[in-house]
């Protein structure tokens, strides 16, 4: 086994460190784990800025979603400092108008806050068909995004908006890398997983079946074992 090395997972919108909780005995062996605060500052960059300062010397960087946003974020200020990247369910593009005029209803939720009404009406978007009745998993989310709380729901939907495109960075990333993502993400579909993987040397991609947006929930297993192997690479 090799030196250790500690790993830094980054949560996703609305999720507290629940989200990796099927994967951390997975990943403890390697190193020390942490699971980053992204609920305190209402930018990307700031965000990162923020990981960065709490964050070890040098790390294992991975994130899903909003957390692939950022871990993207972490890179551009510090790649000196990220050993490995692993990108769960994200993309690399900028906000669309589109996108944004989508997340009114929820924000509006938010500043009444109704967290949980916010969370059920995500639920469907975020995992994959054959879960839109799994009332656990439903319950779990729900759980997270009140951990969260709305304000903080709301300082990170306005750092999504306004997020940049990380794209014509992407050839730049020298660590290995690990893009995963399910087959059945509506929310980033996997053709953004393969614009990444296409662009970032040598990333190795990962398409878990039987899985939306929600992939270290839904899947958690298939996701460790992929973690695992990016830990060993």
């Amino acid at each position: 086994m090799s030196d250790p090395l500690p790993i830094v997972l980054v949560p996703g919108l609305n999720c507290s460190a629940r989200l990796y909780a099927e994967q951390i005995p997975a990943l403890w062996r390697f190193g020390p784990v942490f699971v980053a605060d992204h609920t305190r500052d209402d930018t990307i960059s700031a965000i990162a800025r923020q990981i960065l300062a709490a964050a070890p010397p040098r790390f294992a960087l991975a994130g899903l979603s909003m957390g692939g946003y950022i871990s993207f974020e972490i890179v551009r200020q510090a790649a000196e400092r990220v050993a490995k990247l692993a990108l769960l369910d994200t993309g690399a593009r900028a906000e669309s108008p589109e996108q944004t005029q989508m997340r009114g209803p929820r924000i509006e939720l938010a500043r009444a806050g109704h967290v949980a009404e916010v969370s059920d009406s995500l639920f469907p978007i975020l995992v994959h068909p054959n879960r839109h009745n799994d009332e656990a998993l439903k319950s779990l989310m729900r759980t997270m995004a009140e951990e969260v709380g709305a304000e903080a729901f709301l300082r990170q939907q306005q750092a999504i908006m306004a997020r940049p495109d990380s794209r014509p960075g992407l050839s730049a990333i020298t660590c290995p890398t690990l893009v995963l993502v399910g087959d059945g993400d509506a929310a980033t579909p996997p053709a953004l997983s393969q614009e990444i993987a296409a662009a970032i040397p040598g990333a190795r991609l990962v398409v878990v079946p039987d899985c939306g947006h929600m992939s270290t929930l839904e899947r958690p297993q298939a996701v460790a074992e992929a973690l695992v192997d990016w830990m060993r690479s």
